[in-house]
């Protein structure tokens, strides 16, 4: 693939330390897709905003590794099955696109009530040969019920939030994941607190080369509901 000069030289090297790192699996031909989505964020990102960061060297970080660090705990919960996963609030496809990328098994569709953001989603869709990707400019909440494996948001809304407003897409046997940076003790009281939707566990996130606090938390309907 054709590679902006705003990419740094060294970041497929980065990359793929950082992939060694969280123990996933990523070929040459990922990672280019990978650096390609980052480049072209950067890209549209001087027209339409889709993320604050602006450096794409801090994007391959604060997005891509980041998007990365919670794709093999999901690995671990899919046990190599296909999965249908919903990123809701997606912006520019985090995590979603990551995902995408990592495993053309996975189903994954992004929503957003953006319209520009999920147009960017669709263009990388075609752009990088993901026929996996999908994306809808929608609120999550019209959405009819999807049965997802895997419901999961990055830097969405609180807990409680999340699973009343994405919380119908989950299928029976499956998950909310709420992406988040330090353990968020008052949110997990206020889910409990309505009772509908429990933590499960919390995984604890070391993202390559980003020094901050970042965590998945795993959330299932009570046995009551």
């Amino acid at each position: 693939m054709m590679r902006d000069a705003a990419i740094p030289a060294d970041s497929d090297r980065r990359l793929a330390q950082a992939c060694r790192q969280l123990e996933l699996q990523a070929t040459q031909m990922q990672r280019g897709k990978l650096l390609h989505y980052i480049e072209q964020m950067q890209r549209w990102n001087r027209t339409y905003n889709l993320t604050a960061v602006r450096d794409v060297g801090q994007m391959l970080v604060q997005h891509v590794f980041d998007s990365l660090a919670a794709a093999r705990p999901i690995e671990m919960h899919a046990r190599a099955q296909p999965l249908q996963i919903m990123d809701v609030g997606s912006g520019g496809g985090l995590p979603g696109v990551v995902l995408a990328i990592l495993h053309p098994n996975w189903q994954v569709h992004c929503v957003d009530a953006v319209d520009k953001k999920m147009a960017f989603v669709r263009q990388m869709s075609g752009t990088l040969d993901l026929p996996n990707l999908r994306a809808s400019h929608v609120r999550v909440e019209t959405l009819p019920a999807s049965g997802c494996d895997i419901v999961i948001s990055r830097a969405f809304a609180s807990l409680l939030d999340f699973a009343s407003l994405a919380g119908l897409h989950v299928g029976e046997q499956g998950a909310l994941l709420a992406m988040k940076g330090k353990t968020p003790e008052d949110e997990i009281a206020a889910l409990h607190a309505q009772g509908v939707w429990q933590v499960q566990h919390i995984d604890t996130l070391q993202v390559p080369e980003l020094d901050a606090q970042r965590c998945l938390v795993w959330m299932r309907r009570t046995e009551q509901t």
